[in-house]
């Protein structure tokens, strides 16, 4: 889910125990002077990783820090399921969510350097039947496109597609995006998308002759060594060493959420793994894509050529102030995105990153190739602040940077976000008409409502009054609580979504309903759940779905 937007939210956990694991220690080479440098700088992280813990009410953290080709630190911190006690270790596995992008660029790189694609292709070169909203921008949207978030889609566009899981096939939704609509100009600023990952995915299934998931396996995961590495969750197995995802429910009472799974467009998100396996994904990128050897007998995943230009900023990010004044020295000078990567600065050295976002995890992995240190985050709680403030404090380590108190600087910037989200729920009171009644008896707003490029949306009449339901998203059923007038409160009866979105219908000067429009409650919701683009159309009773 990311540079995409995380879901700022925290509270307080009771102190949970720390979990070691002892087998991937041992597997660790002998360090070299830099990295024992950086091991005594590390002399409290233990600590500071549980105060993270404690402070953002995250069940479970596992870390892993790399250096100079060798295992710095991989642990595990807390338990993977709050109420029980199996401990996060090395191995277990998370949802990566958003860092599969890289693996899906460096895919695409693989079919490049053996002359299967070029990245400067035409998408309809490899599938005729594509189509965007635009004609020109159908006809010049190139592969290189559909990983630069450039495309003139809006944020999180199309993303109810998938997320919630949805029905729809990959090629299905790929076919839906000819009535999503361009809300900006082609290649003319950034605004992160999901979806057009989903066509990457089919570029790379056509010009492979593999599935993603074979191919994933079979030309990464496996000369990597990536064994426990799972193509999505729909391949975790019973007994899996595996964390459960949390999420806080009306944003308030922490709990697990269910596994999602993201099949459908598996290449923007749908990767688990362990920060022990993700440990070789980090090396093989710290050493330019060579598995093994030297010079011209060296054995590379994909060429030098192809990591620069993945590693190359194509599409600038404007960059904001710090939320907070703490926050100002993890400020970047510059920020852009490459091919499924951002790219910006720290303390003097390049950072190439990203962050992934899931249902109740998210998700970090940072590199700095100047220092070849590596460093990924996974954890069981759905708020960034947590992995920024030990990803933070694992640099200032590894660069022999002062020590900062991160914790307290997101702690502050989380207290803002919340602060800001309670301020807008007011201003909704104070502009809300309590008394007014809606216009039409309410069996006149039950029926089928059609989005262009979503599909249908029912509501429906039932014992405790009206209810709707996505009818290609199990997830997405709810109930309707008249507001004013018109418009209607949808609360989800799944609480973990944290997305109750406003249903307000439109009518005709004869009192016939012309349309309805949906929008998030909270600016905490997740952009996922892109609401906004939808637009209900009354269909009538006999139509075909």
């Amino acid at each position: 889910m990311t540079l995409a937007p995380t879901p700022l939210r925290g509270a307080c956990l009771a102190f949970l125990a720390l979990a070691f694991c002892g087998a991937a220690a041992a597997q660790q080479a002998p360090a070299s002077d830099t990295a024992q440098s950086a091991i005594a700088n590390l002399d409290d992280f233990d600590a500071y990783v549980e105060s993270v813990r404690k402070q953002f009410d995250v069940p479970g953290i596992a870390v892993a820090i790399v250096q100079d080709g060798k295992i710095v630190l991989e642990r595990g911190y807390g338990v993977r399921e709050l109420g029980k006690n199996a401990p996060v270790d090395a191995n277990t596995l998370f949802a990566i969510a958003s860092n599969t992008k890289a693996f899906t660029a460096a895919s695409l790189s693989i079919l490049a350097d053996e002359k299967k694609l070029s990245l400067d292709d035409r998408v309809i070169d490899h599938l005729p039947w594509f189509q965007m909203s635009d004609p020109y921008v159908t006809r010049e949207m190139r592969i290189r496109d559909l990983l630069v978030h450039r495309s003139g889609l809006s944020l999180g566009a199309g993303d109810l597609l998938f997320w919630p899981a949805t029905t729809y096939s990959t090629r299905e939704i790929a076919e839906r995006l000819r009535y999503v609509p361009l809300t900006g100009n082609f290649r003319s600023q950034y605004a992160y998308d999901n979806i057009l990952y989903g066509v990457a995915q089919l570029v790379i299934e056509k010009a492979s002759g593999q599935s993603y998931e074979q191919f994933l396996r079979s030309r990464i995961f496996g000369p990597l060594g990536m064994d426990a590495t799972r193509f999505n969750s729909d391949s975790i197995k019973p007994g899996d060493n595996v964390a459960i995802g949390h999420a806080k429910s009306n944003f308030t009472e922490l709990k697990p959420v269910p596994m999602m799974s993201w099949s459908n467009v598996a290449a923007a998100g749908g990767i688990y793994s362990s920060v022990h396996d993700l440990t070789k994904w980090m090396n093989l990128q710290l050493n330019g894509g060579v598995l093994s050897g030297e010079g011209d007998g060296a054995k590379r995943l994909f060429s030098a050529k192809r990591q620069k230009e993945m590693w190359s900023i194509i599409t600038p990010i404007p960059i904001g102030d710090a939320s907070v004044p703490e926050l100002a020295p993890a400020m970047p000078n510059f920020l852009g995105y490459g091919e499924g990567w951002n790219l910006s600065d720290y303390r003097g050295q390049k950072l190439v990153w990203h962050t992934g976002g899931w249902p109740g995890m998210v998700s970090r992995l940072t590199l700095v190739p100047g220092k070849k240190v590596g460093v990924i985050v996974l954890t069981s709680q759905e708020v960034g602040a947590a992995f920024n403030a030990v990803t933070l404090r694992a640099l200032d380590a590894m660069l022999g940077a002062p020590k900062t108190d991160w914790v307290g600087a997101y702690a502050k910037a989380v207290a803002k976000s919340e602060g800001s989200a309670d301020e807008d729920w007011k201003k909704h009171v104070a502009a809300r008409d309590a008394s007014s009644k809606p216009s039409l008896p309410l069996t006149n707003y039950a029926g089928t409502y059609r989005d262009p490029w979503y599909g249908d949306v029912v509501v429906s009449q039932g014992g405790k009054g009206l209810q709707i339901q996505f009818s290609k998203t199990a997830q997405l059923i709810g109930d309707l609580e008249h507001w004013q007038h018109d418009v209607f409160l949808v609360k989800w009866r799944d609480r973990s979504l944290n997305a109750d979105a406003f249903l307000s219908f439109a009518l005709t000067p004869d009192g016939a309903i012309r349309e309805a429009r949906m929008e998030p409650v909270s600016p905490l919701t997740d952009f996922s759940f892109d609401f906004q683009d939808l637009r209900l159309v009354p269909v009538g009773k006999d139509a075909k779905p």
